[in-house]
């Protein structure tokens, strides 16, 4: 994989990991703060890591190619 797409994968990740993990602790960090922080790095991980793989990554890639797909429609009718 060449740089330009390693450095572009990790900002799309990176895109859905922030918000995503900031709503959980949001929402359930409270509630988690009684438990290890191992206990809770796990409880965490084991929910954000399929969330992530399973819907927020192929959710950002359909968000980009419909924006791209309409960029290029707007160029090519233009042009």
């Amino acid at each position: 994989m060449k740089t330009k797409m390693k450095l572009i994968a990790s900002l799309k990740i990176w895109i859905i990991i922030y918000p995503s993990i900031t709503l959980f602790m949001y929402l359930f960090g409270e509630l988690l703060s009684v438990l290890p922080l191992y206990l809770r790095t796990c409880i965490l991980t084991l929910s954000l890591v399929p969330f992530i793989v399973f819907i927020g990554v192929p959710f950002l890639d359909s968000v980009i190619r419909r924006f791209s797909s309409q960029t290029s429609n707007k160029q090519v009718n233009n042009g």
